[in-house]
């Protein structure tokens, strides 16, 4: 065999000065080493065998144990709960309005006659007592001259009366004219006194329509309606001149539900706002109450007195008021704790061990995002949140812990 033949089996060649015993010799010792080398790395691979068999069995023993962690806790029904509320303030009532003048009337004439001229218009504010317009009354003005010329005829009369009399009286003392005489003689006097009288009270009621000729506002405010014109006739009919609003204070009436009406009580106070006048609100105060339910709208009519110095407001107006309810001695339970059920409201309850328990309620009103329960709850008993509808009798629940507020928040 050739140098290369042994190079390319890996085989030494030998010396070829060497002599055949020692050749012999190292062929053994060289086959030793190379079963050495084989027996360790035998071994170096079955320790890297056992190894990854040993990591691959604890590797899926703590897989088996995570998962029946992950069972047994994705098992548990875990619930968030809340404690029932007292309300400290009342809730707030938002009602529509109209605003009227505290004080709104139709002016009309109590004389007769031709309208001369008027001197207010639409939109004028006016005083008590101010002209608002004149009439003219040609028939007025002749019988009040006739009544005073019947007056000066009965107290013409009642003279010549009066000395008749006189003179019966002393022709009596001599025994001149009888007594029945003397009696119709005073009774002429007398008939001629009442008819002064009546005289009188003829002309003093005509001098009173007179002075209707001319039309004054009766108190302060504003003239919001004109119906006539220069030259109109004017008769007794009871058709208005003009209509007064008195702007200051306003008057607001809104129609409380019956559920609402035993919490309000005069003297409360009240916001108006107006949809176009955004960013203004008004205060003003319940002045009274019907206190009785209308059977036809099972709503209870409130008076609400607003001042307006200013005349901000308009009557005629459309407003949202809105009015502070004093509080009521009802619990108070979010609307998402509810369950309802074929046997009515329920609410579920949480014990100590985390046992729940369906408890039947009454409830009262509702606000929204909350109600009031009348009855069937104490202050001390913790709800379930969004209770599923699966929720039964003695289930066993896992309350979960609330969530820290980040800091910072309120």
């Amino acid at each position: 065999m050739t140098e290369q033949r042994h190079a390319a089996l890996g085989i030494h060649a030998a010396d070829a000065n060497a002599s055949p015993d020692a050749i012999h010799l190292a062929d053994p010792l060289q086959r030793k080493q190379v079963a050495r080398r084989i027996r360790w790395l035998t071994v170096v691979v079955l320790v890297l065998l056992a190894l990854g068999a040993g990591r691959t069995v604890i590797s899926r023993m703590g897989n088996a144990k995570a998962l029946e962690a992950g069972t047994t806790e994705r098992a548990k029904q875990y619930v968030k709960t809340t404690l029932p509320k007292t309300a400290e303030a009342g809730q707030t009532l938002a009602l529509p309005g109209t605003l009227q003048g505290f004080v709104q009337s139709p002016i009309a004439a109590r004389a007769a006659g031709y309208l001369r001229r008027w001197t207010k218009d639409i939109g004028a504010r006016v005083e008590k007592g101010e002209v608002l317009a004149e009439i003219e009354s040609p028939e007025l003005d002749q019988q009040l001259s006739q009544a005073v010329a019947a007056r000066e005829q009965a107290a013409s009369g009642l003279q010549l009366a009066t000395s008749t009399v006189e003179r019966w009286e002393s022709l009596r003392k001599k025994d001149v004219v009888s007594q029945q005489d003397l009696d119709e003689r005073r009774g002429s006097a007398a008939q001629a006194r009442a008819n002064l009288a009546a005289a009188d009270a003829n002309v003093q009621r005509l001098r009173q329509l007179e002075g209707f000729k001319r039309v004054v506002a009766p108190f302060a405010g504003v003239i919001t309606r004109r119906y006539v014109d220069v030259g109109d006739l004017i008769d007794m009919s009871g058709k208005p001149l003009f209509t007064l609003s008195q702007t200051d204070p306003l008057r607001v009436y809104v129609n409380v539900p019956q559920s609402s009406a035993q919490l309000v009580k005069p003297g409360q106070p009240v916001v108006v706002t107006q949809g176009e006048l955004r960013g203004q609100s008004f205060k003003g105060t319940v002045a009274r109450t019907a206190a009785s339910i209308d059977t036809g709208t099972r709503t209870m009519q409130v008076e609400i007195a607003l001042p307006n110095p200013n005349g901000t407001l308009l009557p005629g107006a459309y407003v949202q008021v809105a009015l502070p309810l004093s509080a009521s001695q009802a619990m108070l339970v979010p609307t998402n704790a509810l369950l309802f059920r074929a046997e009515g409201a329920r609410v579920a309850v949480v014990d100590g061990n985390g046992r729940v328990a369906l408890k039947a309620v009454t409830l009262g009103r509702n606000y929204g995002e909350s109600v009031e329960v009348l009855d069937g709850l104490a202050a001390d008993q913790r709800l379930v949140l969004n209770p599923s509808d699966s929720l039964a009798d003695g289930d066993q629940v896992t309350v979960a812990a609330a969530a820290s507020a980040p800091k910072g928040a309120l």
